[in-house]
């Protein structure tokens, strides 16, 4: 006899918890079964049935602004999570990371009542969590992925320790220097947001000891022509700058364009993030130093998966760090590109 959605969940988690004895860091025990304050998570009536039905399930990424050149590569893994597991996913968010047109799409979604899972990357945590919240409340299993919003009532995060990426940014960038101490320029796309806080706040930890001035993090901005103009600006407002250091992918081949024709490429350190076809060409030519690649496609996918199979199959939501490879000149042929 098939069992009923919520049977089958309920066995998996008591197998799980009498063979683990209690649930791993991250791990959120499947609907009906999880315990908590609220009384925990309760599957939406409506998902359960689709469930049961075979209906096609719909997933949907809202990334905090998929006109970002990183939104490629996060695509393309949802797209091969997708077909591997037979749901459908599409990725939505407001283009130029606007908060309050995030949480306005996200509350749509959720009182409609057409979607079956969500995973979210925060424009705002703040600003987020009271959707993340209304979400979880209305039965719809939901995570975050890229940017971790722990605060929240996400049941899980996808994507890269955003302090620890910081703090081994900050360790890379030391290494480079060889015992050169003096005044290092950061800039990020958005200095405000919490991604970028986080990812600062494990850089700061990191050079803490190294004698550095650091100046910043300066906001350049999404857009290329005027994250250059920032940049440009910035730079000749400290000129023995000894390093340029970015704290995501767009300002950091921002700031190696400009290094590049500024003639500086070579005499200012540059050490960013992300594995953009234009930062692959600037590793390659000596531009900038190194990158650290956080695992965009794999983020995309794993987000998809986790939800796929906790709604198919009632498997725990846990947490999936993807990593921080450092990429150099040395082993960037051998990185996938992330865009």
């Amino acid at each position: 006899m098939k069992l009923s959605l919520r049977r089958r969940i309920t066995v998996a988690a008591t197998l799980s918890l009498a063979l683990l004895g209690s649930a791993a860091c991250g791990a959120v025990t499947p609907a009906s079964t999880a315990t908590g304050g609220d009384g925990g998570f309760q599957l939406a009536d409506y998902i359960s049935d689709a469930v049961e039905k075979g209906d096609p399930l719909k997933i949907r990424l809202s990334y905090h602004d998929p006109s970002l050149a990183f939104a490629v590569p996060i695509r393309q893994g949802m797209e091969r999570g997708a077909k591997e597991l037979g749901v459908e996913a599409q990725m939505i968010g407001p283009t130029g990371g606007n908060a309050a047109d995030q949480v306005a799409e996200l509350q749509t979604l959720i009182n409609q009542k057409q979607i079956h899972g969500l995973a979210v990357s925060s424009a705002s945590n703040d600003a987020l969590k009271p959707v993340i919240a209304q979400a979880y409340d209305a039965g719809i299993p939901i995570i975050s992925f890229n940017t971790n919003n722990p605060e929240s009532r996400q049941m899980g995060f996808v994507g890269q320790d955003l302090v620890a990426s910081g703090r081994s940014l900050a360790e890379e960038l030391i290494k480079v220097l060889n015992g050169k101490t003096g005044k290092v320029v950061v800039v990020s796309v958005d200095s405000g947001a919490g991604w970028s806080n986080d990812r600062f706040s494990g850089f700061q930890e990191g050079v803490k000891d190294a004698g550095l001035q650091i100046v910043g993090p300066v906001n350049t901005g999404n857009e290329p022509s005027a994250a250059y103009n920032t940049v440009e600006s910035t730079m000749a407002a400290q000129k023995d700058a000894i390093a340029l250091v970015s704290l995501d992918c767009c300002s950091f081949t921002a700031g190696a364009k400009w290094l590049q024709q500024s003639g500086n490429a070579g005499k200012i350190h540059s050490v960013g993030f992300d594995v953009q076809p234009q930062t692959v060409e600037y590793l390659k030519g000596g531009v900038v130093d190194l990158s650290i690649s956080q695992g965009p496609a794999e983020q995309g996918y794993q987000a998809v998966k986790l939800l796929a199979e906790y709604l198919k199959n009632g498997t725990e939501i846990a947490d999936v760090d993807t990593g921080a490879l450092v990429v150099t000149r040395d082993n960037v042929a051998t990185v996938p590109v992330e865009g």
